[in-house]
């Protein structure tokens, strides 16, 4: 069904794409604004670019509400780019992924695609393991938002979910705002309203490479997760209620690890069951915005990445299904686990397991969340 919805969007994007202007002033990542600038369902797309005061890029476009690419200095000054992407909107059309979008209306997954609110019960697109993943097949990282550049540093993005969409109830009114600060920080900004009872869980699924290189892997970066638990999972990636903890289990990383140190031990079900790392931690933090949830730092570029977030819980994803398929910017191949997501969220099928930090959202009440991924240099 992806590839189906997809491949129309990919036709549609051909024929407006032949109004395309030509190759203009490339950004400092290396991208062509022109590329991204086209028409899907009556829809216009553009690459939007955030700078400060400290020299920092990112690009930003409305398909998806994608972060394109992110320009940070490294210990010796050079700049990196650290996320994965593409060079052009046909190529996010042509390679279905969820490099650097909003996910919605729901992130992570829902457990048989099906849920119950209110004593009505809700059918979703099965599309993960018999389960409901990232929202369906049409989940926010194929729509294309509305879009306004407030500033050189802020951008809004704006979505009416409606009513039915993927299954879910209620028309709701979703705004995304990326704000750049002046110490290198990436603020992401949710808020939802909603004509009928129904369930949120927005995220960022950006693919972070803190090497600047995606020919490099993931498994010398030093990961650190302020969390004493995780949820566990059985062989479809579905959470299976319990909540454990990570203490003398190759899930603790509550002082700096290599993510490569225990990725593969066969012993531990969980890592079998994930194929690697693709689990909810837990977070200490407590929803304080001001507290760091999670640090991931490049030995070889210094680069640093801290996460704060308001949300209960962060999903590590260690690129396990990454398989050398996608053919990412300037031509690279993006390679097995050479990247990692860190999504903010509620617990995993959270409208299944009423213990655990509620997703519901009623009319009259305003669904809020942030997320701010900052990055510095450890010389």
């Amino acid at each position: 069904m992806k590839k189906t919805f997809f491949a129309a969007l990919a036709a549609t994007l051909l024929l407006a794409g032949c109004n395309e202007a030509p190759v203009g002033k490339l950004t400092e990542s290396g991208l062509d604004k022109a590329k991204f600038e086209t028409e899907i369902n009556g829809k216009k797309t553009d690459l939007y670019v955030l700078t400060n005061s400290s020299g920092m890029e990112v690009c930003i476009t409305n398909l998806g509400g994608r972060i394109v690419s992110v320009m940070v200095p490294d210990k010796d000054g050079q700049k990196k780019d650290v996320v994965l992407g593409f060079d052009s909107i046909q190529d996010y059309i042509n390679v279905p992924s969820n490099y650097g979008a909003v996910i919605g209306r729901y992130g992570n997954r829902i457990g048989n695609g099906t849920f119950e609110l209110d004593g009505v019960k809700y059918d979703l697109p099965k599309n993960n393991f018999g389960h409901t993943l990232h929202g369906g097949d049409k989940g926010y990282h194929t729509v294309v938002f509305d879009a306004k550049l407030a500033s050189s540093n802020v951008l809004e993005l704006t979505y009416l979910s409606k009513d039915g969409e993927e299954g879910f109830p209620g028309n709701l009114n979703v705004k995304v705002t990326y704000i750049l600060s002046d110490d290198n920080a990436i603020q992401i900004k949710y808020e939802a309203e909603t004509d009928k009872p129904t369930v949120v869980n927005l995220t960022n699924h950006s693919y972070f490479n803190m090497d600047g290189d995606p020919n490099i892997t993931n498994s010398d970066w030093l990961l650190t997760l302020h969390a004493d638990q995780y949820t566990p999972i059985d062989s479809t990636f579905m959470t299976t209620g319990e909540i454990l903890t990570v203490e003398n289990t190759p899930m603790d990383f509550r002082t700096p690890t290599a993510i490569g140190s225990r990725i593969d031990d066969a012993s531990f079900v969980q890592l079998v069951n994930g194929k690697g790392y693709d689990h909810n931690w837990v977070l200490n933090t407590g929803g304080d915005i001001n507290k760091v949830a999670a640090t991931v730092e490049s030995p070889k570029t210094g680069i640093v990445l801290d996460v704060y977030t308001t949300e209960p819980g962060i999903q590590f994803y260690a690129g396990n299904f990454m398989q050398g398929t996608d053919t990412g910017k300037k031509g690279i191949v993006y390679k097995h686990r050479t990247a990692i997501c860190l999504e903010t969220q509620k617990y995993p099928d959270t409208p299944n397991k009423k213990d655990w930090p509620t997703t519901t959202l009623r009319p009259g009440e305003k669904y809020t969340g942030e997320t701010i991924y900052k990055f510095s240099v450890k010389k």
